[in-house]
């Protein structure tokens, strides 16, 4: 894996919530530029898209165990 995951592993599960919230919010703006035709990186999409699905994986380890 990525070096990302397991500085979240480090973090507690609001510090993640929060991180969480954060994305969702920086991938809703990525999408609305693209939608517009602002778009000038559009791999940053991708890449939001992959740290939520991270950021998800580590709360339900946190969740589980």
């Amino acid at each position: 894996m990525k070096k990302i995951t397991p500085e979240l592993r480090e973090k507690t599960p609001e510090a993640l919530r929060e991180e969480f919230l954060a994305i969702k919010q920086e991938q809703f703006n990525l999408r609305m530029q693209k939608a517009t035709g602002q778009e000038s990186k559009s791999h940053l999409i991708r890449a939001a898209r992959k740290n939520v699905a991270r950021i998800k994986t580590v709360l339900t380890e946190k969740e589980q165990g």
